[in-house]
């Protein structure tokens, strides 16, 4: 680090050799002014970023041609220069950050950020020679002025329009924010601002020195009331800064301890239920094989405690899509080592390891937020790819691929309803909508692809009319879905199929809207999600077999499995090119269909496909893990109570792993509430997680009164 330093020493110094040999009278860097700064610190041991002074705290050089006064430089020195302990003069001073841009303003004579409540800084302000020249007469055009009153009149007048910029500001702010600041405390930053006015209205009376008066007293005197008008100023803009960093940046302590304690009573609150079904859903002839259940369970909990741990770095918040997708493909490597040791290796676990390899590369080239422009970086690799196969060949294949991936899914999803729906009517109701939905979707892509030539009318009704019909064929399944639900006989089906045939309506009402909103890459998605689904079902059902445990067993759900469920959610959020940050936001799948702005929709079909891939889907297939659970069950239990426990359980432990991801989430965020990127990234994850949990949470219970 001193070698470092040594050598940008070094560099500075050539640069103001250059200057100083540039700066002379007539020469192209006569008025120029030299800041050189850092933008944070850092410890000892090299840690940054943080609160810490060591952190927060940082350089800044200004190096001006024009040295200032003697006068002026003795009253700015007044209160920066010290003795050092060689007893030499060391004149260092410091300023806000949030002086910094009211100063540069200052100097390069634009006008003050609106947002601005800065001060500008007197020392940076004195490095400009306008600041100080005798360029006039004296402040009444009696006397000439000295550099000084100089100085202190023209460093007023920038004070002057300063402080009546932040006061134009504190009256907008506080007419339109809910929240404001303290009625009393307003009260007295505007009587400090009419009080530094009304002295300057004095000040800039037209009165000159009597017969009698001396020059110099009235010299003195002129910079006196001009020092007076400074601090009147310096005053009014010191308190606002006061008043709005105890407001802005300062942190109730108290109520972030209340949320995170309620936060952590609902986790234990989970937990003790998910154990207390167990124990009461356990016979009393009945050993659980603990041998078996233990392992899972540890190895469940460290994977959550692993990725919620993470969450401390901001490094990792940005890097969370491919650190779920390690812990995920750690999973699948897991198993895979335990079935080999055993014996009973299956192809699910291959397929499902091979999965995340294509997760992976999606998450790292496909469908991010690198390449969501009109076009991609020269070192993308899918711009390396178009350059080995041809851009021809490319774009041939970005419009092909889709719809050849959406017919696979809508294969799949055909036989899904053929298998899992039991009722005639709303199996075929379910059919019609979706090959209809999915119709729709291919004639939108068809519309925007360039290989095809359309008239315009073709690609308006496209554009327009397709997603619409999607959204109101989904709509309409989703209607009758769940008028099915209420009022088709209870007795009519098996509690198992009744709900498969409900679980399978739902999905298939949600899913082309979300498909449509996620774009070409929707299907590809849907193949990876569908797939990663059917593995793990897979999965959880081998391993009800091999532990050869009774239904009504107290450890009945695969811990691991529903983890590497809520896993893969978390990977296909990062997989369909989202972020949690507002920019990383894909506002343009908000107006899929429409072309007009009205707040209500979009943010309906923003938050569909914000969250649609990572909590509504996830949420409405979790059934399919309890049914597949019970097929495997001992037939000696009843259907109904079976069924219940089990898809109780499963909900149970997604609700509790996505509950102590979020209150590690808000430990992090209270942690590095002074972290250089606190509004930048942990507030947002913040809020992802916080909404994220709450629709979790509503959608499990939703669902908990949908199949009773």
């Amino acid at each position: 680090m001193i070698q470092k330093l040594e050598q940008y020493n070094q560099i500075l110094e050539d640069v103001i050799d250059t200057l100083k040999s540039l700066s002379t009278p007539g020469g192209p860097h006569e008025n120029t002014l030299l800041l050189v700064m850092g933008d944070h610190g850092q410890t000892l041991n090299g840690d940054h970023g943080g609160g810490t002074a060591e952190e927060v705290e940082t350089s800044l050089f200004a190096w001006s041609p024009k040295t200032p006064p003697d006068a002026v430089l003795s009253v700015l020195g007044e209160n920066s220069c010290n003795f050092d302990l060689h007893g030499k003069e060391v004149c260092v001073s410091t300023m806000q950050q949030l002086d910094f841009a009211v100063t540069v303003s200052a100097l390069l004579g634009i006008p003050f950020p609106f947002g601005s409540i800065g001060r500008v800084n007197p020392e940076l302000y004195a490095l400009s020679a306008g600041t100080w020249d005798n360029q006039r007469t004296g402040i009444n055009a009696c006397t000439p002025q000295d550099d000084l009153v100089a100085w202190k009149m023209r460093y007023a007048e920038v004070l002057c329009v300063n402080s009546w910029q932040v006061k134009r500001y504190i009256d907008q702010y506080s007419g339109s924010s809910i929240i404001g600041f303290s009625a009393e405390y307003l009260h007295h930053v505007e009587e400090l601002y009419s009080k530094a006015q009304a002295n300057w209205s004095e000040v800039l009376k037209p009165t000159c020195p009597s017969e009698t008066a001396k020059g110099e007293e009235f010299k003195e005197s002129a910079s006196s009331a001009l020092q007076l008008q400074i601090d009147a100023y310096s005053s009014f803009l010191e308190s606002f800064a006061k008043l709005a960093r105890s407001a802005w940046t300062e942190f109730d302590l108290w109520l972030m301890g209340t949320g995170l304690l309620l936060m952590i009573l609902s986790v234990i609150t989970q937990a003790y239920i998910l154990v207390r079904l167990n124990a009461v859903c356990q016979p009393s002839d009945q050993e659980c094989p603990s041998s078996r259940i233990i392992p899972k369970l540890s190895f469940a909990f460290t994977l959550v405690t692993i990725r919620a741990a993470s969450l401390l770095s901001n490094s990792y918040i940005l890097a969370e899509g491919r650190v779920t997708n390690f812990l995920l493909a750690t999973s699948c490597i897991a198993g895979v080592w335990s079935s080999a040791t055993n014996g009973n290796f299956t192809i699910e676990e291959f397929i499902f390891l091979l999965l995340n390899i294509f997760a992976r590369f999606g998450i790292e080239l496909g469908m991010s937020k690198q390449i969501a422009g009109p076009t991609a970086t020269k070192d993308h690799p899918v711009s390396i790819i178009c350059d080995i196969f041809g851009s021809s060949f490319c774009n041939v294949s970005m419009d092909i691929f889709p719809i050849i991936s959406l017919a696979m899914v809508t294969c799949i999803v055909l036989k899904l309803i053929a298998y899992a729906v039991h009722q005639r009517f709303l199996k075929y109701f379910i059919i019609c909508g979706t090959i209809l939905s999915y119709a729709f979707i291919a004639n939108y892509w068809a519309s925007e692809s360039t290989l095809l030539s359309h008239t315009k009318a073709v690609q308006e009704i496209g554009r327009s009319l397709a997603p619409r019909f999607v959204y109101a064929i989904g709509g309409l399944s989703l209607v009758i879905s769940v008028l099915w639900r209420l009022f088709a006989p209870v007795d009519s089906l098996k509690f198992n199929k009744r709900i498969t045939s409900l679980s399978a309506a739902m999905l298939c009402s949600w899913s082309p809207t979300i498909l449509m909103l996620l774009g070409r890459q929707g299907a590809f998605v849907a193949l990876i999600c569908i797939t990663g689904a059917w593995c793990i079902i897979m999965l959880q059902q081998k391993y009800q077999k091999d532990s050869k445990l009774d239904i009504t067993g107290s450890c009945v759900a695969n811990p691991v499995s529903v983890t590497q469920w809520s896993l893969l959610a978390v990977c296909l959020f990062y997989l369909t090119g989202h972020w949690c940050t507002f920019d990383g936001l894909r506002y343009g799948a908000a107006f899929i269909g429409f072309d007009n702005f009205h707040i209500i929709r979009q943010g309906f079909l923003l938050s569909i496909d914000t969250f649609g891939v990572s909590h509504i889907l996830p949420v409405l297939s979790l059934p399919f893990v309890a049914i597949h659970c019970y097929n495997t069950a001992s037939k000696k239990s009843k259907v109904k109570d079976v069924t219940i426990n089990i898809l109780i359980q499963v909900h149970l432990m997604y609700g509790l792993i996505t509950a102590i991801t979020t209150t590690v989430t808000i430990v992090c965020v209270t942690i590095q509430r002074r972290h250089l990127m606190v509004w930048g990234l942990f507030a947002p994850k913040y809020v992802f997680d916080a909404i994220g949990l709450l629709l979790t949470d509503l959608l499990i219970c939703l669902a908990s009164f949908y199949y009773s």
